[in-house]
């Protein structure tokens, strides 16, 4: 710390926190590094410093500004209790026998202070929405299914099959120190890195800085794992760039939206409900890495044609050149700023877990950021404190929401929930597995509405997944669709949390920025009902078979956008805009016959649109005569 020590209230106050975020982070980092201990210890000294932290920093509006109450303290002193009562009696809770031994009066007080306790940390950090849920299916579990309330806070609290459930054990094992390693690459400057790479690469083309926010997004994504974060740190940046290019500002604020939102399935970094598929399905991050890179290649594929096509159509030109930084003296000045994502990769491929992958890339951030002049100055003991706060504060809202998610695993597994759920939806799609995919898909887009993609996520595994992989679908398609819509559903009205926060850093109308980021992100939508019929696009076969439909599908995302935005070669007309969205969608369908359809329509639109700008050209040339 640096200056004089500030004794007043407040200062006492940010010094706990300080002191209190860089203890958890040296809790995690050591348990990284040297094995986490046994489930209740780890996880449950994980949501130890989470609630503290949180009780101190978030009033009871959920905002984090002004200083901590009476109330606040109370609270605080609730939710610790119940997780230094499962420390302190460790012994008896291991040795019971769960729901045949009957909880102890002291034991359901905790459980049910435990629960409440929970429930109002998550409301605080991300809101009603998630809270909300918990409290349906536990009235559901109370009233409907007729659980004993004993064996429902037994699930709930004395097991690792509730609050201490999985979510919160990949919260506790991936998340926090991901997150950490993007407050340390913030902190030492990367993102300006992103930027300026981002502008020398495409800065000129048509429509340069909307190919801008789609590049730095999703470089800058695949560190921070949020998609309004992205928004907030990109946007200010990009979105005026955009608009001083010629793009109206509603269309700024949704290509913005859509390229911050894909961040969270880019590799190699991805979104905390990454780690947890991984965990769920009993397969090594690397593997759900390789599962997303075709599916995010063309998301972004679909995001930088849209912004393509759409300056084409309004006549807008990039950035010019010598206001753009350039790539070789970007790359000179701060390129060894991406050794730290480098070390990463090169750990993680080298056999090692991903948590020590990321920890070898928090430990690289400072050393690297010291190696040149340009960000020396980022090294410094206050900055590293700072960085460590910032990484304890933005695991707050992952790590209570993974463990209000518990809340809701634990009733679904208690009443057989997700057996029930699963013969409704069976059901209703009358054994067609397209609509069994709509009907995951819009429950996907509610659910995220109001939660981040995490538990959302969660919540699908637990009800949706088992229902489309009753009909067939290979467990990753179905986890990845799932994963798929829980992130979609930032950007999808009425409730689309990366839309509102671009929207106001354009000043631009909400349902308008909505339309327009649904439109940008329109293959987006269909994407994951082609990966489900063809796994391929998963990189699940043979490489021939992976090849021709990655080729295809790119193809197909590109003419579909380009129906979309109105222009190819030239401005269409709107029945060539219509063939060019059916060929779109016959070649992001990898089959031959589908193929070969989609490059006739094409084709049309080809031969049509050459001879129009022929002629076009003709008649200038013979009036300029």
């Amino acid at each position: 710390m640096t200056g004089k020590l500030d004794l007043s209230y407040g200062g006492i106050v940010r010094l706990a926190t300080t002191v209190i975020a860089v203890l958890m982070v040296i809790y995690h980092v050591w348990a990284i590094a040297f094995g986490t201990p046994e489930a209740v210890w780890f996880r449950g000294t994980h949501l130890l410093f989470a609630m503290v932290l949180l009780f101190i920093i978030h009033r009871r509006s959920g905002e984090a500004e002004g200083l901590p109450s009476a109330l606040d303290f109370g609270l605080m002193a609730l939710a610790v209790a119940p997780i230094l009562y499962l420390f302190i009696n460790y012994d008896y809770i291991v040795n019971r026998i769960f729901y045949v031994d009957d909880l102890t009066t002291a034991d359901m007080i905790m459980g049910t202070v435990m629960t409440v306790m929970v429930l109002e940390a998550t409301r605080r950090v991300i809101g009603w929405a998630l809270p909300i849920t918990a409290l349906v299916f536990m009235f559901y579990g109370l009233f409907i299914a007729r659980l004993e309330p004993m064996r429902m806070l037994d699930q709930l609290y004395m097991t690792t099959e509730g609050i201490f459930g999985i979510p919160l054990s990949v919260s506790a094992s991936y998340v926090l120190i991901f997150v950490l390693f993007g407050s340390f690459m913030e902190r030492t400057g990367t993102g300006q890195l992103f930027m300026d790479f981002a502008m020398s690469l495409t800065g000129h083309t048509a429509g340069g800085p909307g190919k801008v926010s789609c590049v730095s997004s999703a470089l800058f994504g695949t560190i921070s794992g949020s998609a309004v974060a992205n928004v907030m740190v990109d946007g200010p940046i990009t979105i005026p760039l955009m608009k001083r290019s010629g793009f109206p500002p509603h269309f700024a604020a949704g290509v913005e939206a859509v390229a911050s939102t894909g961040g969270q399935i880019m590799p190699p970094i991805m979104g905390a409900a990454a780690f947890v598929m991984a965990e769920f399905l009993g397969v090594s991050y690397g593997q759900v890495v390789l599962w997303a890179l075709i599916p995010a290649v063309l998301y972004y594929v679909a995001c930088f044609s849209a912004v393509h096509f759409e300056a084409k159509r309004r006549g807008l030109v990039g950035v010019p050149r010598e206001e753009l930084p350039k790539l070789g003296e970007v790359m000179r000045v701060r390129g060894h700023m991406f050794l730290p994502v480098t070390a990463i990769l090169v750990v993680m491929y080298s056999g090692f877990s991903a948590p020590m992958a990321a920890l070898a890339g928090v430990v690289a951030c400072f050393p690297v950021a010291a190696l040149r002049q340009s960000t020396r100055h980022y090294v410094t003991w206050q900055n590293l404190l700072d960085a460590c706060v910032d990484g304890a504060r933005n695991a707050l809202p992952v790590a209570l929401a993974c463990a209000c998610a518990g809340v809701v695993i634990a009733v679904v597994t208690l009443s057989g929930l997700g057996i029930v759920f699963t013969q409704f939806v069976v059901h209703l799609s009358s054994n067609y597995l397209l609509l069994a995919l709509v009907f995951t898909m819009i429950a996907g887009i509610v659910l995220g509405m109001g939660m981040p993609t995490t538990p959302a996520y969660i919540i699908m595994t637990a009800l949706l997944v088992p229902a489309i992989v009753k009909f067939g679908v290979a467990i990753p398609a179905a986890h990845m669709f799932a994963f798929y819509f829980a992130i979609l559903s930032a950007i999808t009205p009425p409730v689309a949390l990366a839309v509102f926060a671009a929207a106001g850093l354009a000043k631009s109308d909400l349902w308008a920025t909505g339309l327009a980021a649904v439109r940008i992100a329109g293959t987006a939508f269909i994407i994951p009902f082609m990966f489900v019929y063809e796994p391929a696009l998963l990189m699940i076969g043979d490489w021939p078979t992976i090849i021709m439909a990655s080729v295809s599908a790119t193809i197909g995302v590109m003419l579909f956008s380009a129906g979309l935005h109105g222009y190819f070669i030239t401005h269409s007309a709107y029945w060539q805009s219509g063939l060019l969205v059916i060929a779109g969608l016959m070649l992001i369908d990898p089959h031959f016959v589908t193929d070969m359809i989609g490059v006739a329509l094409a084709a049309i639109v080809v031969f049509t649109q050459i001879a129009a700008k022929r002629a076009a050209v003709a008649k200038i040339e013979i009036a300029v005569e």
